[in-house]
């Protein structure tokens, strides 16, 4: 019962560890994906400019692109009030199609409502929750938008602008927070990005202009592919990068902690392992005069080495049918009812994220099933080649 048990608990530990590591980055993926697509197709030096039909039907034509949404995004400074105290902070604008709202933005609102297509003169946002706090601000609220309009990048300062430029090219526009949404990524979203239409923040700062393309694709294992056919389709000034380049810092902590799990799977294995070999072992201590008067009656090596290797098959199968359905067991329950919580401001996301794949179930029983055989030919030798006489008088 003591080695099944560890067996149990091992494939538990195991299966668990792949669950959630894949669980985390996943969802992590989901949501740099849903606020900046699989690629996206800019001009050199992030200018702004007109979009052109002709350029969307030559992207569409790419095979593997399965959608285009035209985006800009503006350096801005946001401004309120609060009693007699003014707070600034600066903040990325960015517009699209309201009506192209991703779910996940929508279902991260917590406060007000989701933006909507604006056919009048007002400025509605979205603001993340870390922003909002900072600002002292909430839906309803009205803000001071401070850009320069006439920045032809979208950036606030151009490198040889004084300061005599940037006051004259001076903007200001007042917009109503709709609602406030809150994703678990703070830093260069929740405390960083506003979101707006994209027919509104023409209307107000550029008419007619983007910043650039945002493509969703069918097959991501193509998309390195895809981002070069984009970028020769289009030519030059055009350029395009992925998701995974554009914040590479996130992606390259995320498999950071995929290479840990190597090291922590040999861990626990091992233990599991020697669990066995440490039962069996004490099992022919046990059972060291039963060898001898089975040797005795004539019982070969082989076969006396095949009832061990047996007794580990079944202990190896029971822990890790044992080890399967806890793993599951938990996986679903956590699923339905969160009981582990991580603070979100380190972690991007509020509970532990788990994603239940059968092939790294398959896989762990697998690699268990089969070191235990392996090193269970230890004790297996040890019990073969005792001696019947001395086996008998111990």
């Amino acid at each position: 019962m003591i080695a099944v048990t560890g067996i149990a608990v091992g494939t538990t530990a195991l299966i668990l560890t792949l669950s959630i590591v894949k669980g985390f980055s996943v969802k992590i993926e989901e949501k740099l994906v849903a606020f900046s697509s699989h690629m996206q197709v800019r001009q050199s030096d992030g200018r702004l400019f007109y979009p052109l039909d002709a350029d969307t039907r030559r992207l569409s034509h790419i095979d593997n692109v399965l959608s285009i949404t035209p985006f800009m995004e503006k350096n801005v400074i946001l401004q309120s009030r609060k009693g007699k105290k003014t707070l600034i902070q600066p903040a990325m604008l960015k517009g699209f199609d309201a009506a192209e709202t991703p779910d996940f933005l929508r279902e991260s609102i917590v406060d007000g409502e989701s933006i909507a297509e604006s056919g009048g003169d007002n400025l509605d946002i979205l603001v993340g929750s870390s922003l909002a706090e900072t600002l002292d601000i909430g839906p309803g609220s009205r803000v001071l938008v401070i850009s320069t309009s006439k920045q032809a990048t979208g950036a606030l300062l151009a490198g040889s602008d004084t300061i005599v430029d940037l006051l004259s090219n001076m903007d200001l526009e007042l917009a109503t927070v709709r609602g406030v949404y809150e994703t678990g990524l703070n830093e260069g979203f929740d405390d960083y990005m506003v979101i707006a239409d994209l027919g509104a923040l023409q209307k107000h700062f550029h008419p007619s202009r983007i910043s650039g393309y945002e493509i969703m694709v069918n097959d991501l294992a193509r998309l390195n592919e895809t981002t070069r056919a984009a970028a020769d389709t289009l030519g030059y000034p055009f350029y395009s990068y992925t998701v995974y380049e554009r914040y590479a810092n996130l992606f390259e902590w995320l498999k950071l902690q995929q290479n840990i799990t190597p090291l922590l799977i040999i861990t626990i294995t091992i233990v599991a392992v020697f669990n066995i070999i440490s039962t069996l072992l004490v099992l022919i201590i046990e059972k060291t005069r039963e060898i001898g008067m089975l040797m005795a009656l004539g019982l070969g090596p082989s076969k006396l080495s095949s009832i061990f290797l047996s007794q580990a098959f079944l202990i190896a199968l029971i822990g890790i049918a044992l080890g399967n359905l806890l793993a599951l067991g938990f996986s679903v329950f956590e699923l339905h009812f969160h009981l582990i919580s991580l603070p979100e401001k380190n972690y991007f996301i509020k509970h532990v994220p788990i994603l239940i794949d059968f092939r790294d179930y398959l896989l762990v029983s697998a690699v268990v099933a089969s070191l235990s055989l392996l090193f269970a030919f230890i004790p297996a030798r040890v019990a073969a080649s005792l001696k019947p006489g001395t086996a008998l008088l111990t």
